[in-house]
């Protein structure tokens, strides 16, 4: 199958802050301790976030080729490639960290003031989401390259 030749346009999902609306759910998570009820709304705003980006990438494609097959294929590497590297991987990566910030203040943070052990989990877990973004969207694109996109580029 001929790939849809991509222009260099801007891309309000991918090129604007915009973006970070598929990171929401990692704010959830590192409120999670303080404010759990937050968590869900959070994944929501995330999967909402892919769900715009997924349609707009099928609906470019199929109004460049006129190929729904195209499109299709787009929206399925989307729908994956967001999935996986703004909710899922981002989303298990910041609550394993605030966990262990969590364990190591509990076991090893006595005589520590009551608001630092409360808040530090929550500013450790948002502290690290800069951090983590490019390594994780790097790693989704190498394991797709080399795992379903084998099958249908």
């Amino acid at each position: 199958m001929k790939e849809v030749e991509k222009k260099k346009e801007y891309d309000i999902f991918r090129d604007s802050p915009v973006r970070y609306l598929g990171y929401a759910n990692e704010i959830g998570e590192s409120f999670r301790p303080i404010f759990p009820k937050l968590v869900v709304p959070s994944y929501a705003v995330s999967f909402a976030y892919v769900g715009a980006d997924t349609l707009d990438k099928a609906k470019k494609y199929y109004d460049t080729t006129n190929r729904f097959d195209i499109a299709a294929t787009q929206a399925f590497d989307t729908i994956v490639w967001q999935t996986f590297a703004s909710v899922f991987v981002p989303g298990f990566t910041i609550n394993r960290v605030v966990k262990a910030c969590e364990y190591g203040l509990k076991n090893y943070g006595k005589g520590l003031p009551p608001p630092l052990v409360r808040w530090l989990p929550t500013a450790v877990g948002i502290g690290i989401i800069p951090l983590i973004i490019h390594p994780i969207d790097d790693l989704v694109h190498v394991v797709m390259d080399n795992s379903i996109r084998t099958l249908y580029r």
